[in-house]
């Protein structure tokens, strides 16, 4: 509330203060804010203190400013003042204590404009010792007794302790420096009674030395419990037990008294006074721990005994033959009790019953047969002689599956000559299941497996194609094992190398006809066949068939068809395999043949007409230099120009260079038939020493 107050009166004081002050507009600037601690920092309790909050302002003018200090300790306003003075501002801590160890600052309010100095911490060392006073030093067993512990001048947060002997009997937390307490001690005798306090300050706590110590003298009460067992020795299961409680020395009919009879316990009877108990003896421990105790005011005294009882027979443990039975099979039940007190009890006095019995027959001696059920069962059995009955613990029957046939299955590609992986899993069957793979009357592998819903993988390799159908497993979990059918699966063959074949025989490809290139290889289909050229970065044909060889047809062949060609193959065990390279070479078709060299020879015959006519007309004129026929090239070839120089002394014409001369209109052609280009001659070359005709072959 205080704290409270204090907040409000400096938000009110800064209101109005900074109403007036703002008025005047004195500019002002709040340059630092200094704490410091007089005399030092770390000093003895009941030191007076100071706190020097010391604040640098500068200001414009002469106008007064309002201040607003706030001291704080571990970040909690402990002090709030308004002043309009310039001097330092002083907090006074008179006679510290050690509550007052903290970590201080101090904080500057004005107009608005605020400024902290930085953190200062105070330790205050020096503990007062703890005062104590009891109500009386004089008691008889049950009565009360009143303590007061006090911490001289202290302040904080105090925590009392008190003691008797040497165990904490109280603790509390007054909110003053002063605890009242009341306890009732325990026992007769001398009783040491002592306080402590512990004062909590931020960040720890400080121990007070131990009080004065004050005796108490504590006079017992003349009464007893008695307890008494008959018989004390020799005593059997089942054999009758008398127990008296009684109280001793006799009690004023005032006190209020409670008399209570346990064994091991458990409460048997209660009474004020006197308790008579008759009952039989069980020999449920070792030993049948009995007592007599008396609560009278806040006393409580006990009178204790031991009685040993031995077992006419034990706890009977119930077991199953086989340990591991599978559904419907017969089965055996024993139930026995090992230990019988033959001198007191004859073991065919013990009758043995099972619970259920519906489906199991009583065989004689706690022997019980049948046949193990389809799920899981708990039985019991009991024991009984003279009234006294055991049971057994409960045994829980888990009857086992027994496995069903395994089914065998491999991976998804079983390739030739690759690993694969041979599955085996039975659908039903108690763990664990042990499998086996044979390869026929082979042994290959075995594993067990013993998580559920899981089968057993078995690595694997193979390098013949009918080795696969020898392959089965076996399964057992305890019982004949069960054997799967052989495994069918399918087996992919990688491809061969392949061949590459062309019709017709590489002699008679021409010019006109149609190729066929044949890829054969060996291996499982389906098989993709692909057709390359040299120079063609795709295929010239893909196609998937399920024979191991298969046609590519290239019709009407020409000679750009010529290149090297090859073929690939490939198949689901995805290892693609390429023929060698075959180069094919079309030759000219046999008609352009013939029509070369039909132009050739009426060539021939022009030009030996040609040189006739010049001879002829030699010998007329004056006497020349025989004329000279020259064909240039001598071996032409297709799209090659034929030239032909006829020699004369007089002049030479060259059709290559002056090609519009003509024999008197009169045309001799030459051509390949493939293409229209041709060659003239002329039909009047006189003065001419040559001539030279283009032709195309």
């Amino acid at each position: 509330m205080g704290v409270l107050l204090l907040l409000t009166s400096a938000a009110l004081c800064s209101y109005f203060h900074s109403g007036s002050a703002g008025n005047a507009q004195n500019f002002f600037d709040i340059d630092s804010v200094e704490l410091s601690i007089e005399p030092e920092s770390e000093v003895h309790r009941n030191t007076n203190v100071t706190l020097r909050c010391k604040a640098t302002v500068n200001t414009e003018g002469s106008e007064v400013l309002t201040r607003n200090y706030t001291i704080y300790k571990d970040n909690e306003m402990v002090y709030f003042k308004t002043t309009s003075s310039s001097e330092d501002f002083l907090y006074q801590l008179p006679e510290v204590r050690v509550s007052n160890n903290g970590n201080y600052k101090c904080k500057i309010d004005i107009m608005g404009k605020s400024k902290n100095s930085n953190f200062q911490a105070l330790k205050v060392t020096g503990i007062s010792k703890p005062v104590l006073h009891l109500n009386k030093t004089y008691m008889t067993e049950g009565e009360e007794i009143s303590a007061w512990c006090t911490a001289p001048g202290e302040n904080g947060k105090i925590v009392f302790y008190f003691y008797d002997n040497d165990k904490m009997i109280d603790q509390t937390d007054p909110k003053s420096n002063t605890a009242w307490v009341k306890f009732y001690p325990s026992g007769s005798g001398t009783h040491r009674i002592r306080c402590t306090y512990t004062i909590s300050v931020t960040p720890g706590s400080f121990n007070s030395e131990e009080s004065n110590t004050a005796n108490v003298e504590v006079t017992e009460i003349p009464i007893h419990p008695s307890l008494e067992i008959t018989p004390k020795n020799n005593i059997y299961e089942g054999d009758p037990l008398n127990i008296t409680c009684t109280v001793k020395n006799g009690l004023r009919s005032s006190e209020n008294t409670e008399l209570l009879l346990i064994q091991n316990d458990k409460i048997l009877s209660k009474g004020t006074t006197s308790i008579s108990y008759s009952g039989i003896a069980q020999a449920t421990a070792p030993d049948l721990n009995f007592v007599c105790k008396l609560k009278v005011r806040k006393v409580v005294k006990a009178d204790k005994d031991t009685v040993s009882v031995t077992e006419l027979f034990s706890v009977p443990t119930l077991t199953m033959s086989p340990t591991e039975v599978f559904q419907k099979d017969p089965m055996q039940l024993t139930c026995q009790s090992e230990r019988v007190a033959s001198e007191r009890l004859d073991k065919n006095e013990l009758i043995y019953r099972l619970l259920p019995h519906e489906n199991m027959i009583h065989k004689g001696n706690g022997e019980f047969a049948g046949s193990a059920l389809q799920n899981e069962y708990n039985y019991t059995c009991i024991v009984e002689a003279r009234g006294i009955v055991k049971e057994s613990k409960t045994l829980t029957i888990r009857p086992k599956v027994s496995v069903s046939i395994p089914k065998i299955s491999a991976s998804d590609w079983l390739i030739l000559g690759s690993p694969f992986t041979i599955y085996c899993q039975s659908e039903n069957g108690s763990l664990p299941i042990t499998y086996s793979l044979w390869r026929k009357f082979e042994q290959i592998n075995q594993t067990t497996v013993s998580q559920p819903r899981r089968g057993a993988a078995f690595p694997l390799t193979i390098n013949n194609v009918e080795e696969i159908n020898s392959y089965r497993c076996e399964a057992t979990n305890g019982k004949k094992p069960v054997s799967s059918k052989g495994l069918n699966a399918t087996v992919i063959v990688p491809l061969s190398k392949p061949s590459l074949e062309v019709i017709p025989v590489p002699a008679d490809i021409a010019e006109g006809h149609d190729l066929y290139l044949m890829c054969r290889v060996e291996g499982t289909p389906p098989i993709t066949f692909k057709w390359y050229r040299d120079g063609d970065q795709r295929p010239l044909n893909v196609t998937i068939t399920n024979n191991q060889f298969q046609v590519h047809q290239i019709p009407y062949l020409s000679q750009l068809h010529s290149g090297n060609y090859s073929c690939e193959a490939v198949n689901y065990a995805n290892i693609p395999v390429r023929s060698d390279r075959l180069y094919i070479n079309v030759r000219m078709a046999m008609w352009k043949k013939g029509l070369i060299v039909g132009s050739c020879l009426l060539l021939v015959s022009l030009l030996l007409m040609m040189g006739c006519v010049l001879y002829y007309r030699s010998k007329r004129g004056k006497r020349e230099r025989p004329a000279e026929l020259s064909v240039k090239p001598l071996s032409p070839k297709s799209d090659d120009t034929l030239t032909v120089t006829l020699t004369h002394d007089t002049e030479v014409y060259d059709t290559a260079t002056d090609p519009a001369v003509y024999f008197d209109g009169k045309e001799g052609r030459v051509t390949n038939g493939m293409r229209g280009s041709m060659a003239s001659l002329p039909a009047d070359f006189s003065n001419r020493s040559s001539y030279s005709i283009p032709a195309t072959v």
